[in-house]
């Protein structure tokens, strides 16, 4: 095997070996994390890692796209196939056709008309099975500028201070998500948060006036909703408006909601638009985090992914350190990152062993992607959590 003293490689074929021999059994799921992981091995491991990386890819490619056909970026959605493509073409360059033509759909006015702009639900505008997310598809693994259609929808959902066309509509009597209707959600996953990381990405590449009013509404609405919890973190609702802020602290501190992903969107918008300002106090509340972040209190769950993955785990919680340390230079963004790369090396192993359905968001592939990504591997895939 490849570097046979780099523990995280060797994690990381035998994880797609493994994945390759068992779903030779069954059909690959409609996810971009094989791909994404199987791009990341390839590109730092030696002959051996991309010959597992190539036979991971050709048996996933076999199934993509047949999930349930929605644009989404997640949850089995057209874009999360379109960042396997990309991702996958660099060991299979014939994927490259069919990635072509799945961006060309996804980034016409088609996936755009149907959508709300008044009592939205989550797929009308969110990073999971939303427009945002298409449009963070859109930007993996390429430089092409971002569609005009999905950035106008966005920007037309932000186009008053109060954000009142982001309070959901469509959940009053959900079992899980009644929480959340006739409120505007804050996380990353399904909220302002990742609106914003969309449009920042669509700024940096367009610097359009439209967008960038877009973005200050949105992330001064956000700002005015941080509060500090009682273990001194400054961090958001879920939702709001919903009174005052909570009693106590909530453990969910994590990449879809939290401190971790809505401080690194905060931060990368006012990063953009040069507003040094709304940037420190990004950092400054990323700070309170990373001073105060407790394992034992803050990692919470009975399942792997819950623990270690990366939308409610510590991968997720690495991901945005990382990036807050390479863009921002935030020292204890580094710290935190430090501690979190050594949580997973001791913890992947034994997760690894047992029972862990696949999929980037709360699957094997996407903490070990967080973990090579975070050791140097390249980065194109990031875009897929609204990072850099």
């Amino acid at each position: 095997m490849d570097n046979p003293h780099d523990p995280v490689t060797g994690l990381c074929v035998a994880h797609l070996e493994k994945w390759t021999a068992e779903t030779h059994h069954e059909p690959a799921a409609p996810d971009p994390g094989i791909p994404v992981l199987a791009h990341l091995v390839a590109a730092t491991g030696g002959p051996d890692a991309v010959a597992a990386a190539g036979r991971a890819v050709a048996l996933w490619a076999r199934t993509a796209g047949r999930g349930p056909g929605h644009p989404g970026l997640y949850d089995g959605g057209l874009a999360g196939t379109l960042v396997g493509l990309r991702l996958g073409a660099a060991l299979h360059p014939a994927l490259h056709r069919a990635a072509d033509r799945l961006r060309d759909h996804l980034a016409g006015p088609a996936p755009v008309t149907a959508r709300r702009t008044a009592d939205v639900g989550f797929p009308d505008y969110d990073l999971i099975t939303g427009p945002a997310g298409v449009l963070l598809a859109l930007s993996a693994g390429t430089s092409a500028p971002p569609p005009g259609t999905l950035t106008g929808h966005l920007t037309s959902l932000c186009d008053h201070d109060d954000l009142p066309r982001l309070r959901t509509g469509q959940y009053a009597r959900h079992p899980y998500l009644a929480w959340t209707h006739g409120r505007v959600n804050t996380g990353m996953g399904h909220g302002v948060a990742g609106i914003v990381t969309a449009l920042t990405a669509a700024f940096r590449r367009t610097c359009d006036r439209g967008t960038a009013g877009a973005l200050r509404r949105a992330t001064a609405w956000l700002h005015a909703r941080a509060y500090v919890d009682a273990r001194g973190l400054r961090t958001w609702p879920g939702a709001a408006p919903g009174g005052p802020p909570p009693e106590g602290a909530d453990p969910r501190q994590a990449w879809c909601y939290g401190t971790p992903g809505v401080a690194w969107a905060l931060w990368d918008a006012a990063d953009a638009l040069g507003d040094h300002e709304a940037a420190g106090r990004a950092l400054a509340a990323f700070t309170t985090l990373a001073d105060r972040y407790d394992e034992g209190f803050h990692l919470f769950g009975h399942t792997p992914g819950d623990l270690l993955g990366l939308c409610h785990g510590a991968a997720g919680v690495l991901a945005v350190a990382d990036a807050l340390d390479r863009h921002a230079r935030l020292p204890a963004a580094a710290a935190l990152a430090a501690r979190l790369r050594a949580r997973l090396l001791d913890r992947l192993p034994d997760a690894l062993a047992g029972p862990w359905p696949g999929g980037l968001l709360t699957g094997a592939p996407g903490a070990l992607s967080a973990l090579l990504t975070a050791g140097g591997a390249p980065r194109d895939w990031l875009p897929c959590l609204g990072l850099r």
